[in-house]
């Protein structure tokens, strides 16, 4: 805590408007790393979510100090935690090949919110901290991730085949690639083509790479979709 910017934790018309400024500038600044990344809660989003988190806890401070309502300050905070949960959820979605997408904004999301919450109690450093610390995770850990899974030697494919038996000659054209199936799940596709589609999980220690093991399974009689997952 800086004590030189105590006379901005004061409810009076300064303060508020330090909350709700830097409220837009902390969520502004997270939304923009999600926009560039065409993610469904973007800029906008973001800012909106963070700002309504500010004003909730700073009414909320507002009707206790200076209205003397007999409420407890900490309630309302406590259903924006809540209550953003349902946007997040939104955010996430299934792909068709099972797989699950969205996971990040949404816990983007939840964090905004808490951004919010530390600027509607005027906790500006926590709020300052907190959306470095979001920026570094989501723009310089995010390449290190990258980086760390180009190098690895595992790769999920989604495959879709017109019979059964084109599965055993999928499995079986890994094993002469020289890849291990780690994980398989099969489900039946709900349209009237009748096809099946599977996901598997391969490790390529010594095998092939990622883009001849596709290139193989494509390959395979009666397979007719194989994709990186």
């Amino acid at each position: 805590m800086f004590p030189a910017l105590n006379f901005l934790r004061e409810p009076d018309l300064l303060g508020m408007t330090i909350r709700v400024l830097l409220a837009l500038v902390c969520g502004g600044a997270i939304g923009i790393e999600r926009t560039g990344k065409r993610r469904p809660a973007g800029f906008r989003t973001h800012i909106l979510i963070c700002l309504g988190a500010a004003m909730t806890t700073a009414t909320s401070q507002y009707l206790y100090i200076t209205m003397h309502y007999p409420i407890s300050v900490s309630r309302m905070g406590a259903q924006v935690i809540a209550g953003v949960s349902f946007i997040g959820a939104g955010a996430i979605m299934m792909t068709k090949w099972q797989r699950v997408r969205g996971l990040t904004t949404a816990a983007g999301l939840w964090v905004v919110a808490i951004v919010g919450l530390c600027c509607g109690t005027a906790f500006y450093e926590g709020a300052v901290y907190a959306t470095v610390l979001v920026l570094i995770a989501e723009v310089f850990f995010s390449k290190l991730e990258y980086r760390l899974l180009r190098e690895t030697k595992e790769v999920t494919v989604y495959a879709e085949y017109a019979k059964p038996s084109c599965l055993e000659d999928i499995v079986s054209r890994c094993h002469t690639l020289g890849v291990k199936v780690v994980d398989l799940e099969v489900t039946k596709k709900s349209d009237a083509s009748g096809n099946s589609c599977a996901v598997l999980s391969l490790l390529s220690r010594q095998g092939a790479g990622k883009g001849e093991i596709l290139q193989e399974l494509a390959g395979v009689d009666g397979v007719q979709t194989a994709v990186e997952a």
